[in-house]
């Protein structure tokens, strides 16, 4: 019998991805009247319009299925509620690169990730390096400028 991998992910993101799928099911009507309104404008096989929403009509069904997937696997984790010396997913971590300048991440879901605002995915090279290490280890990190090392200087549940 297939197991069902679940998505760890923060509550915020399980709430950003909820309202995406709410926005997108509140487009499929406005798709569907694209559709009917094209179509009423004849022969569709030159129909720009027609196959334009059509082509977004698939777009939008396919995002809402990944979505739901999503949720349906999804298992929320509270960084609050967690403890312990080591990384996990949720910790924030602080790191000390090769020139001892401080680095902070947050270990988040895939669908949470955005580097420029210091939230890595567990899945990322370093987010892979780094989940449980604990303060005061080196961790050697692979990526495609060359490896990179670091020390975990701290690990905050926040």
């Amino acid at each position: 019998m297939a197991t069902v991998e679940k998505m760890p992910m923060l509550a915020e993101g399980y709430q950003k991805l909820s309202e995406e799928l709410k926005r997108l099911k509140a487009e499929r009507p406005l798709i569907v009247d694209a559709i009917e309104e094209a179509r009423a404008h004849g022969d569709l096989s030159e129909n720009a319009e027609y196959h334009a929403a059509k082509e977004r009509q698939g777009q939008v069904e396919a995002t809402i299925a990944d979505i739901e997937d999503k949720l349906s696997r999804a298992q929320i984790i509270d960084p609050k509620e967690l403890s312990g010396d080591k990384i996990v997913f949720g910790a924030t971590v602080t790191l000390l690169d090769e020139d001892d300048k401080p680095v902070k991440y947050q270990i988040v879901g895939q669908t949470e990730a955005d580097a420029s605002k210091g939230r890595i995915s567990y899945n990322s090279p370093i987010g892979r390096a780094l989940i449980g290490r604990k303060v005061d280890e080196e961790v050697e990190v692979s990526v495609p400028a060359g490896d990179r090392y670091y020390l975990v200087s701290k690990v905050e549940f926040i």
